[in-house]
């Protein structure tokens, strides 16, 4: 199978795998689901920061500081291109999480008694229990929608949980337990023609799959630096403009304000008012060229390889004994996402057995309990692919797999 990418030019660029060799057996790293290996060019980027020019952005009057605050502030507009925004439309958070839970208290304001929070039975915790409690504390209905036999989406179904009450709809764009894509342009259509609006849990499909929030017609947008090659504690949260400048802040402090008085404050024009205190400021410029490379790289070419290693995984699986591969089997629309279990063999005992042959994966209930229970298991084993993967990692999974089975079962 030929890939539209050079994978081990690029793995050159990552300086963990030359570090991880163990016993000669190389690196194959296989949870880019919760976290992306860094490049040298971020990494240098982010070294740049702290040696040349480390200062606080939009405080200092001195040289280092203005580089500091031009640094930052491209980055926002490398963010904003990336994803089709304009750059105030850009917020910067410390990851997915604080993404979601800063909206959801946006727009828990709106929520009255009686009014529902759409989210389906898929979600990621961290776009499940903010709008859980938040329904809890305006009183309002929590819908969660149940999914089909198979872990996805019934957009029918969906369409069946909106209705007049609704304010809002969270919905992820792309499961990261079972790799299923959701069409969230027509999730948000949905919700629209009910007059709610749509928030969209983008974690695991901005790094994977181009994004354009204007054709998504999406109000809300969230997803983490750390999944797409950036820093860890970066994030992003995207709203439509008209709804930003509407919206108050929800953390306070130095940075986001017009004027403070004894009795009241103003504050300052988004997204400056969304971002109080001192940012991350290296992480910031390291995610800004952590897009640079996705971009360089084409996110075309990057959906497309992992199709291919995706397709590649699930045919290689799905013939082994005592193999249960979850998820729908509609690969086209599936992302690099293969979620599987061992017969008779705990997901922990099997990512164990995985991990001495220098194989990393993820095991667990992946923070979606609710979806866990609809498939029926405790957990998965979840092996996630990115622009690094080859062929051969999936080939060293399959021998993996086997050793697990011979471990357990003789």
């Amino acid at each position: 199978m030929g890939f539209c990418m050079d994978e081990q030019a690029i793995k050159k660029d990552f300086p963990i795998f030359e570090n991880t060799v163990m016993n000669g057996v190389p690196f194959t790293f296989l949870d880019n689901a919760a976290a992306s290996q860094t490049p040298t060019q971020v990494l240098d980027a982010v070294q740049e920061y702290y040696k040349r020019y480390k200062a606080n952005v939009h405080s200092s009057s001195y040289a280092i500081g203005a580089e500091a605050v031009k640094a930052y502030e491209s980055a926002r507009e490398r963010v904003a291109a990336f994803i089709g925004a304009s750059p105030q439309e850009v917020i910067f958070t410390s990851g997915t999480t604080a993404s979601l839970n800063m909206v959801s208290r946006m727009l828990g304001r709106i929520l009255r008694d009686g009014d529902s929070v759409v989210v389906s039975a898929m979600e990621h915790h961290s776009n499940f229990i903010p709008w859980q409690q938040i329904a809890k504390e305006r009183n309002a209905r929590f819908v969660v929608v149940p999914l089909e036999p198979d872990g996805s989406l019934s957009l029918e179904k969906l369409r069946g949980c909106i209705d007049e009450s609704t304010k809002v709809v969270a919905i992820t764009h792309a499961s990261h337990a079972i790799g299923v894509i959701n069409n969230a342009a027509e999730v948000c259509a949905m919700a629209h023609e009910n007059g709610a609006l749509c928030v969209v849990d983008a974690a695991q499909s901005a790094p994977h799959i181009p994004i354009d929030v204007r054709a998504m017609d999406c109000d809300f947008l969230a997803f983490t630096g750390q999944k797409m090659l950036g820093p860890t504690g970066t994030g992003v949260l995207y709203g439509k403009r008209e709804l930003l400048e509407k919206q108050e802040p929800v953390w306070y402090g130095g940075g986001m304000i017009r004027e403070v008085g004894l009795d009241e404050s103003s504050w300052a024009d988004i997204p400056a008012r969304f971002e109080p205190g001192t940012p991350n400021v290296a992480g910031v410029i390291g995610l800004g060229r952590a897009v640079e490379y996705l971009l360089e790289l084409g996110m075309e070419r990057v959906r497309s390889h992992e199709k291919q290693l995706t397709q590649r995984a699930w045919e290689r699986m799905r013939v082994l004994d005592g193999i249960t591969l979850f998820g729908p089997k509609d690969l086209e629309n599936h992302a690099g996402i293969v979620s599987f279990a061992v017969e008779g063999v705990h997901p922990h005992d099997a990512a164990e057995v995985l991990s001495g042959q220098n194989i990393a994966v993820r095991a667990g209930h992946h923070c979606a309990m609710p979806l866990m229970k609809h498939l029926g298991v405790p957990g998965t084993v979840r092996a996630s692919f990115y622009i690094y993967n080859t062929e051969e990692d999936i080939e060293r999974l399959i021998v993996g797999i086997q050793r697990v089975k011979d471990t357990f079962h003789g």
